[in-house]
Formats: structure tokens, sequence, C-alpha cells
């Protein structure tokens, strides 16, 4: 849409609040933009306190299993040990320390990792204790939920071998 246009339909204070303008630079002025911004970001950047960093980094993870379990398809890459692995990575612990912080043995945390054992509601509670409240129980129970619905959903042999345990099935 032309300017003139713009100005007949909108007052200025609307076009202030909802459009960016272009402003043609040029290449000094650009170069000198440029610089004045990476200023700006380093400094916030320095400014930032390790608190802050963790919280940051807690709640990108929290949003990013938020988006998995909202988006109806299921991949297998994105598994309850995915996930936790990822929260490990962002508190920079290693397994045996973390397993200490949990009160589960070692060997129970790499079982839940590697996907070779479930998880328990006890662990999905200690992980939302552990996590301050950030990343609730219920939100790594969901990722367990989507598994399993998967699982169902997909497991052909299972619905054969219970098939012969059903008699009388409802006729439509």
């Amino acid at each position: 849409m032309k300017k003139d246009k713009l100005n007949d339909k909108y007052t200025n204070k609307e076009l202030a609040e909802s459009f960016v303008f272009r402003n043609k630079l040029t290449a000094n002025q650009k170069v000198e933009s440029d610089l004045q911004l990476n200023e700006m970001r380093k400094n916030i950047q320095q400014s930032i306190t390790p608190k802050q960093l963790l919280l940051s980094r807690l709640l990108q993870l929290k949003y990013q299993i938020e988006d998995y379990l909202e988006n109806p398809t299921y991949d297998a890459k994105h598994s309850f040990g995915f996930f936790l692995r990822g929260y490990l990575e962002t508190l920079n612990k290693k397994n045996k320390e973390f397993a200490k912080d949990i009160d589960i043995a070692e060997t129970e945390l790499s079982l839940i990792l590697n996907k070779h054992r479930k998880p328990s509601e006890k662990v999905m509670i200690r992980l939302e204790i552990h996590s301050n409240k950030i990343i609730p129980a219920i939100t790594w129970f969901r990722l367990l939920e989507k598994e399993k619905e998967h699982e169902i959903l997909t497991n052909s042999d299972l619905r054969k071998q219970e098939k012969s345990h059903v008699r009388n099935m409802v006729s439509v």
C-alpha cells in the first residue's frame, strides 16, 4: 500500500504503532547502526546473571517440550529420555550427580535415559521439585503418555495376540 493511501486509512498514531517504516540508510550509516546494535547485545549478554541464564535455558526446554506435545505427530527421537538428557545438559550435571540429587540409582537413571525403562511417578514428581516447578510433573507425564499412545496405535502384533482373547465382539 502506498504511503498516501495509508495516511488516508489510518491516523499517524495507528501507523506508528502498527508499522515499521524502512529507513534509507547509507552504507556508512548501516555499518554504524550494526555496530551499535552489536554493542548493545554484547552489553545485555554480559549483564545476564548465571541464575537468569539458567532460568532462560530451563524455560526454553519447557517450551520445547510443550511445543512437541502440542504437535500431533509422534517423533521417536523426542522421547522422555531425550528431554531428560536435555535437562541434564541444561544443568550441566553428570548422570551420577543428578541421580544423587533426585535419590535414584544411577543405573535406573541410565535405563530411563536410554529408553530401557519407563520412569515412575515418583521420578516425575522429583523432576518437578528439582526444577523448582519450572517443568511440572504433568509435563513429564504427558511426554510419557505420548510415547504410550504411539505404542498402542502402532503395535499390531499385540492386537493380533489379544484378539484371540475376545469373544462376542460387537457387530455394527
